[in-house]
């Protein structure tokens, strides 16, 4: 079992190719095939950890997801946010959360308060 760190963005697509082949072939726990996935995953969340920062969603797309995630229509949001044509300056990042708001999608969606106060990036 040859297996590297991974230093560079070449052996980084490389192991996930590897690690694409491996998967389709759904290899069992415990067999050869199976523990060479599983360290080179651990590979690639090690070297992902260090070199792909994950930042935090844009407020507006996280409330849009949680609309997604969860079948909700602007309607819904109304409680939260104010009458429908609020909710669509929102969604359209014309009009910005208040405070008031972000306390009320925190509580009702579960989104993050942080994340909602967020600046909005430009629609």
């Amino acid at each position: 079992m040859d297996i590297r760190p991974i230093h560079t963005e070449t052996d980084y697509k490389a192991t996930l190719k590897e690690i694409s082949a491996l998967m389709e072939s759904d290899p069992d726990l415990g067999t050869p095939e199976g523990d060479r996935l599983d360290i080179l995953a651990t590979l690639v969340q090690a070297y992902e950890a260090k070199h792909v920062p994950i930042t935090a969603p844009d407020p507006v797309e996280a409330i849009k997801f949680r609309m997604d995630q969860s079948g909700l229509s602007v309607k819904d949001l109304e409680p939260m946010i104010g009458k429908s044509n609020r909710v669509y300056e929102v969604l359209s990042r014309k009009r910005p959360l208040t405070l008031a708001m972000i306390r009320r999608l925190h509580k009702s969606l579960g989104i993050p308060a942080d994340v909602l106060i967020a600046e909005t990036a430009a629609g």
